[in-house]
């Protein structure tokens, strides 16, 4: 069956093939690039603030990630994503544990300032972001993604922007709409840096030219289906990850409606 949203995405992504400018964090930048060349982007990975403008004037989409912040990272996301409101590229926020300290929460407070056309976070970071006082396992969620939907929405609706809201069940919302995606497997939660890729892939469907909405849920779907596809060739979480990369670049759009839960 047909879906709109995601009919033709990677068909899409894989024509023009965009370069997405990665200021991310340390722990996953290797294997965020993988995933974005699997699934036909083209990554850079640039945190420096000298050259934030230069790699932003070429690039289609920008990815700002706060997992392992500094202060030089930070000053390169601000210049960033300042060069990318100027040039009308699209960029997304993923708020690593934005509510564990006073400098992610100041920082995430700047960052959202500048607009981004999406956030991808789990439940607590997107109940923190909204102004809850929430408890976090380090980068992992306390709550479940459904008791951040409707914050989630109102968040969407007060920033005017997409929020994803991301778990055993993905919320995409504009403040208006929202879906949900049941895709995906529980091994994504056994190894690092899945959530991180997801941000990612956002940015690479943002860049491909698809709306914001629909840009969400084509990365969502894509994640989550390459994960049911990768889980039965796994023995564990080291080769899930190989797996994962395998099937993100073999999915095409035919696979993705024929497996896509989207409510």
């Amino acid at each position: 069956m047909a879906v709109p949203m995601i009919d033709d995405a990677l068909a899409r992504l894989r024509a023009k093939r965009p370069l997405v400018h990665n200021i991310t964090n340390d722990v996953v930048a290797n294997y965020t690039a993988n995933a974005l060349l699997a699934i036909g982007a083209s990554p850079v990975m640039a945190p420096a603030e000298e050259e934030a403008e230069d790699i932003v004037a070429i690039a289609q989409a920008l990815v700002v990630n706060i997992g392992t912040l500094n202060t030089p990272h930070l000053e390169g996301m601000r210049r960033a994503v300042d060069a990318a409101n100027d040039r009308g590229v699209p960029w997304v926020f993923d708020p690593v544990a934005c509510g564990a300290s006073a400098f992610r929460r100041d920082a995430s407070a700047a960052l959202l300032a500048g607009k981004p056309t999406v956030i991808r976070g789990n439940a607590s970071e997107i109940m923190a972001l909204a102004g809850s006082s929430v408890g976090s396992k380090g980068v992992d969620s306390s709550h479940g993604s459904g008791s951040a939907r409707e914050i989630a929405v109102q968040l969407a609706a007060t920033l005017k922007c997409v929020v994803a809201v991301t778990g055993e069940v993905d919320y995409v919302t504009d403040g208006t709409r929202t879906v949900g995606i049941a895709n995906g497997d529980v091994m994504l939660t056994r190894v690092t840096g899945t959530g991180c890729t997801a941000t990612a892939l956002v940015g690479a469907f943002l860049g491909a030219g698809l709306d914001a909405f629909d840009a969400t849920v084509a990365a969502l779907v894509s994640l989550g289906v390459a994960a049911e596809l990768a889980r039965p060739e796994a023995k564990g979480p080291g080769s899930f990850q190989i797996a994962l990369l395998d099937a993100l670049a073999s999915i095409d759009d035919e696979t993705l409606r024929q497996h896509a839960r989207i409510t």
